[in-house]
């Protein structure tokens, strides 16, 4: 097989060094080329047409975005993006994640020799991932969402009387969404189509400390859903979205009517803190057929034979189709495990969970 080409764009002369040597130590990839600022990077690219890309944020001559935005909006390429572990760094990554990048890894800010050869398996295992992407043609600067929310369910206060008697917490609908690579975009879509009363959304994204929080905010700024990072004990309400934190693992549990977030610090699952399978079995264990499970885009099988006990339990699943997804790996096993009922494009994700709900005839509480 044909070793996969990167170049590597970065203004450290050291980092330059460690990623190639990083790259060139693996048996299936070959460093192609370096180049300190996105100049000599187009210049690189054009000559020698690399399969991948990792990219610094922060360069002199043209910022990181700005080279990203061009790029694939002329020569779509994968890219993964090198970023500091900062607020700003957070905000900036999820703001390539929005122009096209297929993933990132988070460096040190100190210590970067030691952190990057730390995280040498993570390099490599996105640029293998990143190489299998599927990337699309940039066609505008992405903007704020303006679209239409799907047909929102009619709001009943709990204890009115209906025509199929006397409602009960115990009957609220809750979405419950797994996703990886190419899944923060995913998610967004799903939720700025959702109605401010939509039933509540448990979600857990494979992303590390110190992102998720601003992953959270903004969705919040963009969604008609309140969207925050999920904290132990809290109260899991409809019209809210709840974010597993990076580096613990999230699920949900009973308390008396209720159902409440448990935010804990227990060991990887399928590699993975968080994991999705660590938040679908707790679906399948909790919710039963008040479960409408969604697995989006993403390397692996994290959460495919937890959302088959989903199913099993009476839940309804949906998985993204292979033509919408940056990497059709966590839909497909969830389908090949026999987990799911529709596949379908992104689109049309968040109206088929909203007509789900409005046909079993739920309603939840204001």
């Amino acid at each position: 097989m044909p070793k996969i080409k990167v170049v590597v764009v970065d203004d450290s002369a050291l980092v330059r060094s460690l990623l190639t040597q990083i790259i060139n130590q693996q048996p299936d990839m070959t460093c192609i080329g370096a180049a300190a600022d996105p100049l000599q990077a187009r210049e690189i690219i054009r000559e020698r047409n690399p399969d991948v890309i990792t990219l610094d944020v922060e360069m002199p001559k043209m910022d990181g975005l700005e080279f990203l935005s061009r790029l694939m909006r002329l020569r779509p390429t994968p890219v993964v993006m090198v970023s500091t572990l900062t607020e700003q760094g957070a905000e900036t990554t999820l703001k390539a994640l929005e122009l096209g990048a297929v993933d990132f890894v988070a460096k040190p800010r100190v210590g970067v020799s030691a952190g990057l050869q730390e995280l040498a398996d993570d390099i490599v295992e996105k640029i293998r991932i990143a190489a299998k992407a599927h990337v699309r043609r940039l066609t505008a600067a992405p903007a704020a969402a303006t679209s239409t929310p799907v047909a929102a369910t009619p709001s009943v206060p709990m204890g009115t009387a209906s025509g199929t008697g006397l409602l009960r917490l115990s009957t609220e609908k809750i979405i419950c969404i797994g996703a990886s690579t190419g899944g923060t975009e995913a998610i967004k879509e799903i939720l700025v189509d959702l109605p401010s009363d939509a039933p509540a959304v448990v979600i857990t994204q494979h992303m590390p400390p110190g992102f998720t929080a601003s992953f959270a905010a903004r969705l919040d700024s963009l969604c008609r859903i309140r969207v925050a990072e999920a904290r132990d004990g809290e109260r899991i309400l409809p019209g809210h979205a709840y974010i597993a934190p990076g580096g613990r693992q999230f699920s949900i549990a009973r308390s008396g009517a209720n159902y409440i977030a448990v935010v804990d610090d227990s060991p990887p699952v399928n590699r993975h803190k968080p994991s999705v399978e660590v938040l679908f079995r707790s679906c399948a264990r909790v919710l039963g057929p008040n479960a409408i499970g969604v697995m989006l885009t993403g390397m692996g099988g994290d959460g495919a034979q937890a959302m088959k006990e989903m199913r099993d339990a009476g839940a309804y699943n949906i998985a993204q189709d292979e033509a919408s997804c940056v990497v059709f790996g966590m839909p497909k096993m969830a389908i090949q495990a026999g987990a799911v009922h529709e596949v379908l494009p992104l689109k049309q994700i968040a109206r088929a969970i909203m007509e789900r709900v409005s046909a079993s005839g739920v309603r939840h509480r204001i």
